[in-house]
């Protein structure tokens, strides 16, 4: 309940805004905003305006470790949708920033274990309609901001593939629950890579659609121009289905303009023939590019070529100036959405899931308590926010219309364009009691490649090409802005030549 400030209340705000007024212009200001306080007092007799909740369902359980050997499981679940309907019979995972009613959502965090959603998320709804079964909440990363596995306060979540090696993040759980069969599909979230660069470490197929074209109503927010959700599948075809059933506008997120949806199923088959692929040549050659991921997706490219398709080398020289303006926007966003709004964000118009943000708000009681990650990313965007306000955040989102500019040139003389999806293979967890330097390290260093096209809000999907020491290696194309079927008819292409892993 809102409480009408006193005069010392009001004294502390004015200090934490650098001011020195005086008791009796404090005096003044108590009378001035009492009308001001009590425009809140009648908010809070007012009912929220949040959508019903129209399918029954129980809490669901934490597992046993016996059940989660990967650690992938929050919480599993058993809450049937329609009868009948597009994704009948399929079981579904939700990465845990996903509003579950009823449901606890930890989004990676302890002080939220003991948070339950009173909504469920336009995509929960939408995938029930299609008669799917939602099987559970797959752990995330710390408050999602991780590129590894490792900083999870439900402990790590295991690569499939290899135990004790990163599954990718943020949506870990999402991509290590599909790629070990426990599920056939699962939603993930994506905001600088966090579909996929899990589905590269785990052999899965993973796309980050177009900026805008699946709701984002009822998901926990990290940047509201970055925030992304999309399917996360074993096949391409169960790529396109799932993305079928959740995409379009819900008449709630304001950020969903202009949206162009197609039926990406029935658009499957077309095959690569007469189609343009460029081969970016920023994509590879990094810093921390292991050489045998740039030789196997190098020849991935030579394969599409085997297939009918055009491939030309393009180079697009601010590619690698791409993490630069992301960091930017997502860094000093980090004050705002998550310290000073408790993670709920502010300036768009849609549902705020006002019940995730007081619990979020609990951070203040214990702020060391947070992952090494967010830690040195709120310090950092305390430090930047503080002392250069919105110059940078504003700068980087100028910047972000020359490199969506930058990619659509490229993308006016090629269909799609082709590089890493990750620089590298999975790698191993920090060892218990690593430092903070490797512990970010682990976290960030998967995103060169990635988060540029979160900025540009072009959909980008990620595919298994090959393998190297028993280790998946994905590839990933680039589309047009809302032309996702381009990009699924190639990946399927790619997918239906041969078995990736004895490429």
């Amino acid at each position: 309940m809102f409480e009408k400030p006193n005069i010392s209340e009001l004294r502390e705000a004015a200090r934490k805004l650098g001011m020195s007024p005086s008791e009796d212009y404090l005096r003044a200001v108590e009378q001035i905003v009492g009308p001001l306080a009590g425009a809140y007092e009648i908010l809070d007799a007012m009912p929220d305006e949040l959508p019903p909740v129209r399918y029954p369902r129980d809490a669901g359980y934490r597992p046993s470790p016996q059940e989660n050997s990967l650690g992938a499981w929050t919480v599993k679940t058993s809450i049937p949708g329609a009868a009948g309907g597009m994704l009948s019979g399929k079981r579904v995972a939700l990465k845990d920033n996903i509003c579950l009613a009823g449901v606890p959502m930890m989004v990676g965090a302890a002080l939220l274990q003991d948070y339950a959603p009173n909504v469920d998320a336009t995509i929960v709804e939408r995938l029930l309609d299609a008669g799917a079964e939602i099987a559970g909440k797959a752990v995330c990363e710390y408050f999602c901001v991780s590129g590894g596995s490792h900083t999870s306060s439900t402990g790590p979540v295991h690569n499939p593939h290899r135990r004790g090696f990163s599954a990718g993040g943020s949506s870990s759980g999402s991509a290590a629950l599909v790629a070990a069969g426990d599920v056939d599909m699962a939603i993930g979230g994506d905001q600088a890579g966090s579909i996929r660069i899990p589905a590269s470490h785990c052999g899965i197929v993973g796309l980050k659609p177009t900026f805008g074209l699946v709701p984002y109503t009822g998901i926990g927010p990290l940047e509201m121009t970055l925030d992304t959700a999309g399917p996360m599948t074993r096949t391409v075809a169960d790529n396109a289905l799932l993305l079928q059933a959740i995409a379009g506008p819900d008449g709630i997120d304001s950020r969903q303009r202009g949206v162009v949806v197609s039926d990406y199923s029935a658009l499957l088959g077309g095959g690569v023939k007469n189609l343009r692929i460029g081969v970016v040549t920023e994509g590879f050659g990094h810093p921390n590019s292991e050489p045998e991921v740039d030789a196997t997706v190098r020849a991935a490219a030579e394969r599409f070529r085997g297939l009918g398709a055009t491939v030309e080398e393009v180079s697009i020289p601010i590619h690698a100036q791409g993490f630069a303006v992301w960091a930017a926007i997502r860094g000093d966003a980090a004050c705002t959405v998550l310290l000073e709004m408790n993670g709920a964000g502010i300036a768009h118009e849609g549902l705020y899931v006002t019940s995730l943000a007081q619990a979020t708000g609990a951070w203040r009681k214990n702020p060391d308590a947070f992952a090494d990650t967010l830690k040195i990313a709120t310090i950092f965007s305390k430090y930047t926010v503080g002392k250069y306000g919105s110059h940078y955040y504003g700068k980087a989102q100028n910047i972000r219309r020359r490199l969506r500019a930058a990619y659509d040139a490229a993308l006016a003389s090629y269909d799609l364009l082709l590089m890493p999806t990750v620089p590298m293979k999975a790698t191993p967890h920090p060892a218990p009691g690593a430092g903070p330097q490797e512990i970010t390290r682990r976290s960030w260093e998967p995103t060169r490649n990635t988060c540029p096209f979160n900025v540009t809000g072009h959909p980008a999907i990620s595919i298994p090409c090959g393998l190297a020491d028993g280790l998946p290696i994905g590839l990933m194309l680039i589309g047009k802005h809302f032309d996702e079927a381009t990009v699924y008819g190639a990946a399927q292409a790619f997918e239906e030549s041969g078995d990736w892993t004895s490429f």
